[in-house]
């Protein structure tokens, strides 16, 4: 009986060799460059501010504490500001998509009149902006000034993520929308039940776009809004970066003596983990949606 070999695939001669090695280094490298300075601040935060003043590179805590932690979680201020930015992420986010699938939608369908004049004005508004204070007179004259809309409204929807859709919702057969129309569903049945389940992955990387958007939104809080009960967390983050006393700020107003040793430092550090954190929970829960998304996103029409 012949003996069976088992297929084995080209050899790679030793200059491809050596390339991948190279590659390999170079990636890794360039992983390390991304990766450290969050690393650098996260070990710094829990490190004793005594050592960690001292310095030097941050691979590991030096001498474990958490006593920033402690004393940032116990002022008020932070959790206002943590529940603004979860509220402007989640309700804007909701916002954004909902007006850029209704708007993608009708711009996908051939027979809408007026479309190539409607994604020419759109696409108007990816070349020229109003600018600042235009948009802060709009928003002023119309009374949002220090509320929570005027954190959602201004930049509720994004003509480049809304040709994203449209762009997904063309490559959806005709012929689904044609039989349903025929059964006798309107437009908005049509597009809930029938064709945005077909683009949930563009759904999903449009919802990541604009959720990190709003997240990591700062002009917003600091230009329309002026009161503590809408800050934002990069505004709280800001203001404690700017601080030469954040430190003392935070030891008042919680109200106690202090036990341990806090440096202005270790403070800030803890305060930017604790502003990256919540999105970094959240976005490989999303991720997964990005390339299948756009590249159905990406089809020319």
């Amino acid at each position: 009986m012949a003996k069976m070999h088992a297929v084995q695939g080209p050899k790679h001669t030793r200059g491809e060799k050596i390339g991948q090695v190279i590659i390999r280094i170079f990636l890794a490298l360039l992983v390390f460059i991304m990766v450290y300075p969050l690393w650098y601040v996260v070990m710094y935060s829990i490190s004793d501010p005594r050592l960690a003043m001292q310095g030097g590179a941050f691979l590991w805590p030096k001498g474990f504490d958490t006593y920033n932690y402690q004393m940032i979680l116990k002022t008020n201020q932070i959790w206002i500001s943590l529940r603004n930015s979860v509220l402007k992420t989640i309700v804007g986010t909701c916002i954004s998509v909902v007006l850029s699938l209704m708007t993608a939608y009708p711009l996908s369908l051939q027979r809408f009149r007026g479309r190539k004049f409607f994604q020419g004005m759109f696409f108007f508004t990816m070349l020229f902006h109003g600018g600042i204070i235009p948009t802060y007179l709009v928003v002023k004259n119309l009374g949002l000034l220090d509320s929570f809309l005027a954190l959602v409204i201004p930049g509720a929807m994004s003509a480049y993520n809304m040709f994203i859709l449209r762009n997904a919702l063309q490559a959806v057969p005709a012929s689904l929308e044609e039989s349903a129309r025929m059964d006798g569903a309107g437009p908005f049945r049509i597009l809930m039940q029938i064709i945005a389940p077909i683009v949930v992955p563009s759904i999903a990387a449009v919802a990541l776009f604009y959720g990190l958007g709003n997240w990591n939104s700062y002009l917003d809080g600091l230009i329309y809004t002026s009161s503590l009960k809408l800050q934002l967390m990069q505004i709280y983050l800001r203001n404690v970066l700017a601080a030469t006393s954040s430190v003392n700020a935070i030891m008042s107003s919680v109200g106690e003596q202090s036990t341990g040793y806090l440096s202005q430092s270790s403070t800030e550090m803890a305060i930017v983990v604790l502003t990256v954190l919540p999105i970094m929970i959240v976005y490989p829960w999303l991720s997964r949606f990005y390339v299948s998304g756009l590249s159905v996103g990406a089809v020319k029409g």
